[in-house]
């Protein structure tokens, strides 16, 4: 398939696909706590209710960057799915992420201050993971192109068993689920109210859900990578693995953020370090 036909493909797809992940995962979570639950089109819904309501801010500059967070993530995600290169993926990932946080400094809330240090804090944990895995998939299928990786005869999750796990733990992170919702809780009874997103509403918020919604998406294509040489097997995982992730957010309370990070690290040089340096030995 040309790299031009999965880019339209990922531009028109990945806002509905990531809008029913969102919505499959109230429905789950409702069900996991003895409740009903919204319907599975909610998220759109709530998307539409936003872009039409007043859009009241603290400093006009600060939807600013929460546009420019929305364009780079899309961006990102189209690097990727165009077959480009995973380090290029990754650091337009992060100016993503740091154009999310320069919004939330920029609103000048205590909430939104505090929820951006915290954000800048996960970003610490899970970003050398992240960076470990684009190496192991390296040394596993000798490309760093995403169009190389997933044409490779074997799944690279035999040789890279270690840094799948490894990914899975900063997934967590980058989901902004328990036990990592450290930056921006989708519960309001507590000590950041909602962190980094108190600050934003109407369009602004509705930028910031849709951003979501591609990186979500895109971050399950890297699930797939792992099982690309048997489609039907990355598919099934991916959505294996959002299930996981929607279980521990439900059975896990919040760490500490030092806690988290020293956590992410460890599981960074045990199972990602680890992994590539025995592969590293065994070639």
């Amino acid at each position: 398939m040309s790299p031009w036909v999965r880019l339209i493909i990922y531009l028109v797809a990945a806002p509905v696909v990531g809008g029913l992940l969102v919505g499959l995962d109230r429905i789950i979570s409702a069900r996991m706590q003895s409740r009903q639950g919204p319907p599975i089109l909610q998220p759109f819904y709530d998307v539409i209710k936003l872009w039409h309501k007043e859009n009241i801010v603290v400093r006009k500059s600060q939807n600013f960057y929460i546009l420019f967070f929305l364009l780079f993530v899309i961006f990102t995600g189209a690097l990727f799915f165009a077959g480009s290169d995973l380090l290029l993926v990754i650091f337009a990932l992060t100016l993503a992420g740091i154009f999310l946080v320069l919004g939330a400094y920029k609103a000048s809330s205590p909430y939104s201050f505090l929820g951006a240090e915290r954000e800048l804090i996960q970003m610490m944990a899970y970003e050398p993971m992240v960076l470990l895995t684009a190496i192991g998939l390296y040394m596993a299928t000798g490309s760093f192109y995403v169009h190389d990786i997933a044409q490779a005869q074997k799944m690279p999750v035999w040789a890279l068993p270690g840094v799948f796990l490894g990914f899975l733990y900063s997934l967590e992170i980058k989901f902004r689920k328990s036990p990592f919702d450290l930056s921006c809780s989708h519960h309001a009874h507590q000590e950041i109210v909602r962190g980094i997103t108190t600050e934003f509403s109407g369009s602004a918020m509705a930028m910031i859900e849709v951003a979501h919604w591609f990186e979500n998406v895109m971050l399950l294509g890297w699930v797939y990578l792992f099982f690309a040489s048997q489609p039907v097997v990355g598919v099934v995982m991916a959505f294996l693995v959002y299930f996981m992730a929607i279980l521990v957010d439900n059975v896990f309370a919040r760490l500490k953020w030092q806690t988290a990070i020293k956590s992410a690290w460890l599981a960074t040089l045990i199972l990602g370090f680890g992994n590539i340096m025995i592969l590293s030995y065994l070639k």
